[in-house]
């Protein structure tokens, strides 16, 4: 039996309409990966740069509060060992612990709100706390939200300054506070006093 062969135009013909497709095709990526794509008020030369990560922090952002409301009440202090009173200590089943955040509280439930871009890196529930939020905001900056009735974010997600991360609840700590939260800030491993650190830079930290 004879093996076919294929005619000798075929072979030319064939390979030059190969070449054809993947030019065609390679001037249609090239068109689509320039053209200017619109996302909020900037324009991007190529949307592959577009992505959803919050900014990289500058030394100059400003850390606000946790929460809008200026109706809002210190409860329990930061406990400093220097300038120690007692109402940064709390009671608790016989014992007395140093506070290492501030325990804020007021008549309404209110919402809690991130003091910067961040991402949060842990949600659990406690039975004395409730729910707990911890975001990280930078390589040596923590912040914790705890004491919460409801939480609206998730573990990996990143979030922006003064995104709501939950609603204030109750802490079974010295006394069961309700409409209550308690807020630490966590700088290169240690517990620092957040009351001084708001409406100031990062760099002032």
């Amino acid at each position: 039996m004879k093996k076919r062969r294929l005619r000798g135009f075929v072979v030319p013909v064939f390979s030059a309409f190969l070449i054809s497709v993947l030019f065609i095709a390679l001037i249609s990526f090239n068109k689509k990966g320039n053209t200017p794509i619109k996302k909020d008020k900037y324009t991007y030369v190529n949307d592959s740069i577009i992505h959803d990560a919050v900014p990289t922090l500058s030394e100059d952002d400003v850390i606000i509060k946790p929460f809008q409301n200026d109706n809002i009440k210190l409860y329990k202090s930061f406990y400093d060992k220097e300038n120690g009173s007692e109402d940064s200590i709390i009671y608790y089943n016989d014992t007395y612990i140093q506070n290492s955040g501030c325990i804020y509280n007021h008549d309404e439930e209110f919402a809690v709100v991130s003091i910067l871009d961040g991402e949060v890196i842990d949600v659990k529930k406690e039975e004395l706390l409730g729910y707990i939020v911890e975001v990280k905001h930078s390589d040596n900056l923590i912040s914790s939200y705890e004491g919460l009735k409801s939480v609206n974010v998730k573990k990996g997600e990143q979030i922006t300054q003064n995104t709501m991360i939950g609603k204030s609840g109750e802490i079974k700590l010295d006394v069961n506070l309700k409409n209550a939260l308690l807020f630490e800030m966590i700088k290169d491993g240690k517990y620092i006093n957040p009351e001084i650190y708001y409406n100031k830079k990062l760099k002032e930290i």
